[in-house]
């Protein structure tokens, strides 16, 4: 998923912060979807769709689970509380959305499909 990610934006000469940072957000909802909406079931699939357009990157993920995933009960953690009690895991949708410039989850058809968007200038 990286290196496709990586091969796409190659062409748009992002700095290499951007591109990290559109590469942590992209990885982490495809880790959440993977281990939260399909139970790390290796016959599920996931299908992305990327594209820019008026020098907004958009990509589109969709998995193949039938149950839902809808993070809109995500309350962003306390995260110096987090770092107090050394707690891992729990903060990537916080990360996720302090880079993207504007994230959707929606359910259709039986699929989970997240949208994350991204001014490139």
């Amino acid at each position: 998923m990286r290196d496709f990610v990586t091969a796409f934006l190659a062409t748009y000469h992002l700095s290499d912060v951007l591109l990290n940072q559109l590469l942590v957000a992209v990885d982490e909802v495809v880790a959440n979807l993977i281990i939260h909406a399909n139970g790390e079931d290796d016959s599920q699939f996931l299908n992305l769709k990327l594209s820019v357009e008026d020098q907004t990157f958009t990509i589109e993920i969709e998995d193949g689970s039938s149950s839902s995933y809808q993070p809109s009960s995500y309350r962003e953690p306390d995260l110096h509380e987090f770092i107090r009690l050394g707690k891992k895991g729990g903060v990537g949708m916080a990360l996720v959305n302090r880079i993207m410039d504007r994230v959707e989850f929606a359910t259709a058809n039986n699929h989970n499909v997240c949208r994350l968007y991204k001014r490139l200038t």
